[in-house]
């Protein structure tokens, strides 16, 4: 974990940071960094993980979806929000307002970890695991191996149906999500982010999502002309709509 402290005024939220890079690698500068630096500067606290790669999540093998046994980038994230909130007040957080933003892969660990929070997924270490690993919220953006049908070809499989993989089994408990993708994603197909919110909106979870017709995949914070690349305005009004950043600083 790196710790990157706000930058002026604290808000007293906390977002843990999840580059993407298929389970193979992470995208630490383009989805990790320079979020940190977006997110500091608005005075949010920021943590980001490297997990642990490659193969420790969901990875294409001649053509399917291979699950490893151990998930250890789900281990990675629950134990990582669980030392957020074991050092909260030294680092100046709210306990309950720690979430996750995650990109592509990371989009997946996001979910991941929304879903998986009723226990740990590994033996307890010390005090950190007794403590919440549930994210307060949570933020996806072109997110994969979500949908069920991922692997299947682009001529037979059914786009009408949006189920999940059995990995991410979303309840009444997930937090609040915000979702968005380009529907011209040639990498993760937009109906990763479907798939997804159709399952949270009928879990009762509430859900936000932003779908554009270009943008591509990985484009994180680069400078673009096309409106997707004001998604951060996004991600910041609707923090303030869930009422995590508009509860004065936390000091």
């Amino acid at each position: 974990m790196t710790v990157y402290a706000p930058k002026g005024h604290n808000t007293g939220v906390a977002v843990v940071v999840f580059p993407g890079g298929g389970y193979q690698v992470l995208a630490m500068d383009l989805e990790g960094a320079e979020i940190c630096d977006w997110l500091t500067s608005r005075g949010v606290t920021c943590v980001l993980l490297k997990y642990r790669v490659p193969n420790s999540g969901p990875t294409l093998v001649d053509g399917r979806r291979n699950y490893p046994k151990v998930q250890t980038a789900l281990q990675d994230a629950q134990r990582t929000l669980g030392l957020v909130r074991q050092h909260a007040a030294e680092w100046h957080v709210d306990p309950h307002r720690i979430g996750v933003i995650g990109f592509s892969a990371g989009g997946h660990l996001v979910a991941a970890a929304s879903t998986h929070f009723a226990q740990r997924t590994y033996r307890p270490v010390d005090a950190a695991d007794a403590l919440s690993c549930r994210p307060d919220f949570a933020i996806a953006l072109y997110p994969g191996h979500l949908w069920a049908h991922e692997d299947e070809s682009r001529a037979t499989r059914n786009q009408e149906d949006l189920s999940l993989r059995p990995d991410i089994p979303v309840r009444a408990g997930a937090p609040p999500t915000f979702l968005l993708q380009a529907e011209n994603d040639d990498v993760d197909t937009v109906e990763q982010s479907l798939a997804y919110y159709v399952a949270l909106q009928k879990a009762g979870v509430p859900a936000e999502m932003h779908l554009y017709a270009k943008g591509g995949h990985a484009f994180g914070l680069r400078a673009t002309t096309l409106p997707i690349g004001r998604w951060p305005q996004l991600v910041e009004q609707w923090l303030h709509t869930i009422g995590m950043l508009d509860r004065g600083s936390q000091r």
